[in-house]
């Protein structure tokens, strides 16, 4: 097939990609022209495994390529997916749906014949019916352009996978037996023949999927952080009771990882999107819980700063603390959201001096928080520290020898907000430990 992905960030440059490697010829569409070039060079503007290696592969065939013309999109095929981005409108918990609707209005004048148009932004629902209102009422093809609601569930750093051999496939129409149901079966026909689950339903249902999933991961999480405040109180391992609630086949281990909270660019704002939503509906239990498993997440960072106080003995100022971590997460440079970068700026406006170690998420970092100290090697950063927090888990860090560095920093103390290094280790190096929910 031939078909177009407009707005080529996280989501649509591998999506773009992805469908190139099963078989169709794709055209990618962002009005940014840096990135086209970049995505055009075989190359990703963002660090996420596997995806260049696919951008080299079918931008050198010819099978995908990119561009910033509508005109062409509109022209290239009858196959259109959106996938632009959906971000927390400023001051508010809101989606800002700006980049969905200016897209909109600039591909509909262009449609003259009829099309499918395949939206993967997460938004609030009931938004499917003002896209369609707004093709009906822009394009030349009219009643021609039938709207189709295709929700993403991609991990970052596992977004080719799950792309690829995605967990469950959704598609939202208005109409049974419709055209762009028949479409979207033969696009995505190798996912469906490979036995991935496929559930087909109406709009409103395709899409509250993926802002019903991320609320529920949230909770999920916020359960299990919740549980660490008691087991540090208590004096028990929130990883031993994680475990043994994880063997309830109703609970399940996955994703019930204790810890600093999540961050990220889809979570936080997916969550507290489907929070406002779900009180302009009127759903109120809806409102309560999500507040609360937000204000949980958000408690995390704040308790963080509480134990790097307590371990320097309430005297923050002056100190010299060493985040090992910018990214929300590893294997990626994402820093939007980051509890990492969250809690060193705390300290740091608690008077800290703050150095901060990453991987990947260095220059990012820095433009964001450009009043923080970064340095590229995890030992020499914590050269002369009188704390060290272990905030994002990159596998790099555990491999570190803590006997060496113990002969490097001030005060050979850690806390280990992630819970994957290993205490003993740490403690026969003459390390002082705390590890968040554990006694």
């Amino acid at each position: 097939m031939k078909l177009t992905v407009i707005g080529c960030g996280y989501l649509g440059a591998t999506h773009a990609a992805c469908m190139a490697e099963l078989g169709h010829e794709v055209l990618g569409m962002d009005a940014d022209m840096d990135k086209v070039a970049i995505l055009n060079s075989g190359k990703a503007p963002f660090l996420e495994r596997d995806l260049d290696d696919l951008l080299a592969k079918h931008t050198g065939t010819g099978r995908l390529r990119f561009t910033a013309s509508f005109s062409e999109a509109a022209a290239f095929a009858d196959l259109h997916f959106i996938g632009v981005g959906t971000p927390q409108q400023p001051g508010e918990h809101a989606y800002d749906l700006t980049q969905l609707f200016t897209a909109v209005r600039r591909l509909a004048p262009r449609l003259s014949s009829p099309a499918v148009i395949a939206v993967k932004c997460t938004v609030p629902v009931g938004t499917a019916p003002r896209v369609a209102a707004l093709l009906r009422d822009m394009a030349p093809a009219g009643d021609a352009i039938e709207v189709a609601w295709n929700p993403e569930f991609l991990r970052e750093s596992c977004a080719v996978e799950d792309t690829l051999r995605p967990d469950r496939l959704v598609l939202g129409f208005n109409t049974e037996n419709s055209w762009a149901e028949r479409v979207l079966r033969e696009c995505f026909a190798k996912i469906i023949d490979a036995g991935t689950p496929t559930f087909v339903g109406d709009w409103a249902t395709a899409e509250l999927v993926k802002s019903a999933a991320n609320a529920f991961l949230a909770t999920k999480i916020s359960f299990i952080n919740a549980m660490a405040e008691v087991c540090e109180i208590a004096g028990a391992d929130v990883f031993e009771l994680a475990d043994a609630l994880g063997h309830d086949i109703r609970i399940g281990r996955r994703g019930m990882r204790p810890g600093l909270g999540f961050g990220g660019g889809c979570l936080p704002k997916d969550l507290r999107g489907f929070m406002a939503r779900a009180g302009e509906l009127g759903a109120g239990r809806a409102v309560s819980l999500l507040r609360e498993v937000d204000a949980i997440n958000n408690g995390c960072r704040d308790h963080m700063v509480d134990l790097a106080r307590e371990l320097l003995s309430g005297a923050v100022v002056g100190k010299r603390i060493t985040v090992w971590g910018a990214a929300f997460k590893p294997d990626t440079d994402d820093i939007r959201d980051s509890p990492a970068l969250a809690v060193a700026q705390k300290l740091h406006e608690l008077g800290a001096t703050i150095t901060v170690t990453d991987p990947r998420a260095l220059d990012q970092a820095r433009k964001a928080r450009p009043d923080l100290d970064y340095v590229h090697d995890p030992v020499v950063a914590a050269e002369d520290a009188d704390l060290l927090l272990h905030l994002t888990e990159w596998p790099q860090f555990a491999t570190i020898d803590p006997h060496r560095l113990a002969q490097r920093v001030a005060c050979p103390k850690i806390i280990d907000g992630r819970g994957t290094l290993d205490p003993a280790r740490w403690r026969d190096a003459g390390w002082t430990v705390r590890v968040l929910g554990r006694p």
